[in-house]
């Protein structure tokens, strides 16, 4: 089920559980985890793409594993907030994952997150290369703790 808004997100998950946060890049797919509780994300790993169906299993194999209860998907808008083609490809992921899970699946508003991961790992003093390896799954996380961070502040004034 794709949920529109935060807050049919969050309807649509049980009390408590970890949610996925994906980097969805055209080479890579950034994963992070959440705690149970939802307030802190990990990034977790980087899956290199192969075709839908293969990244699509590696994808449920990480959500069965890890008992996620939700998936949320960095959604690559433009500066100016119009969709372009990378938001109808991310879309596009969304609507064949939804026909495999029945796991509630959003999207989230990553415009800066990879340019924030990228600050956060040249503050850490990564090497350029570890940066690389790293940088889509860290992205991942900040997706997801910007929809935990949402998602917290929906529990608390509902």
């Amino acid at each position: 089920m794709i949920c529109d808004t935060p807050e049919d997100f969050r309807a649509a998950l049980p009390d408590l559980g970890a949610i996925a946060g994906l980097d969805l890049g055209t080479v890579t797919i950034g994963v992070a985890v959440s705690d149970g509780m939802r307030s802190v994300a990990t990034p977790l790993e980087t899956i290199k793409r192969k075709k839908f169906g293969v990244d699509a299993a590696k994808l449920l194999e990480i959500t069965s594993h890890r008992m996620v209860t939700g998936l949320v998907l960095g959604l690559p808008m433009n500066m100016d907030g119009s969709e372009g083609p990378r938001c109808q490809a991310t879309r596009a992921f969304a609507r064949n994952l939804e026909k495999l899970t029945p796991l509630p699946i959003t999207f989230w508003d990553e415009r800066l997150s990879t340019v924030a991961a990228e600050r956060a790992l040249l503050e850490a003093d990564t090497t350029r290369k570890r940066r690389a390896e790293v940088i889509d799954h860290v992205a991942a996380g900040y997706i997801l703790q910007g929809m935990l961070d949402r998602l917290a502040h929906i529990r608390n004034h509902a």
